[in-house]
């Protein structure tokens, strides 16, 4: 039972844009929301290792690198409560949400049958078209620009003609950076927003005193 005053449960996912920016091409919601979160940072700095005739201060020389990891569940299991309601579910499972997860590291057949195309109709260079902006959605503290760098599927139950009932899908994510994609594209200046909101974020957070540490005086 869900009380009255109880507050929406908001989940996280992806936006796809089109690329460079453009009209939203779709809004994957996951089912679940994942019990964790993992996150880590390379660091962009340069000195501070003593390799020269004397140590240099260490600089840093662009936004850390922040990559995500999260493992997500897919179950058909409520929709088959009631098959007649979901009669997409019937019929394929949980394949179509598979399919939309798998769309974000493919590129459309078609567009693979343009670069064919050219080249065989004798263009020398051939750019792969840019891909869509994917956004990576955790509340609306935490909208990145992302790419996803690694990606894989568990599927672990079956109905009688093999199409899955559950499965456990995990997604490695980059945050794309005004260094990877400048300050003019539409993903940078989303980057710069969520660089802002963190530096926001840092500034409701209480300080400690020197006292806390056990130290009166700095040296």
């Amino acid at each position: 039972m869900t009380l009255a005053n109880s507050p929406p449960l908001i989940k996280g996912g992806l936006v796809v844009l089109a690329p460079g920016g453009g009209p939203v091409r779709r809004t994957i919601a996951l089912q679940y929301n994942p019990e964790t979160l993992s996150r880590s940072y390379q660091v962009q700095g340069v000195g501070g290792d003593g390799g020269g005739e004397r140590a240099q201060p260490f600089r840093l020389k662009g936004p850390a690198i922040e990559t995500f990891k999260l493992e997500a569940e897919i179950d058909a299991a409520d929709q088959l409560e009631f098959p007649g309601d979901h009669p997409q579910v019937v019929a394929h499972g949980i394949a179509p949400q598979l399919a939309i997860l798998e769309t974000l590291v493919n590129p459309s057949v078609d567009e693979m049958l343009q670069v064919a195309a050219r080249s065989e109709g004798g263009t020398l260079e051939i750019l792969p078209p840019e891909a869509p902006l994917v956004l990576f959605v955790w509340g609306k503290d935490r909208v990145v620009p992302v790419r996803v760098t690694d990606f894989s599927i568990t599927e672990e139950a079956f109905d009688p003609a093999l199409n899955p009932l559950r499965a456990k899908v995990s997604l490695g994510l980059r945050a794309m950076s005004t260094d990877d994609l400048g300050f003019r594209h539409k993903g940078g200046t989303m980057f710069i927003s969520h660089l802002r909101t963190r530096e926001a974020l840092a500034g409701k957070a209480g300080g400690a005193t020197l006292a806390a540490l056990g130290v009166g005086n700095l040296p």
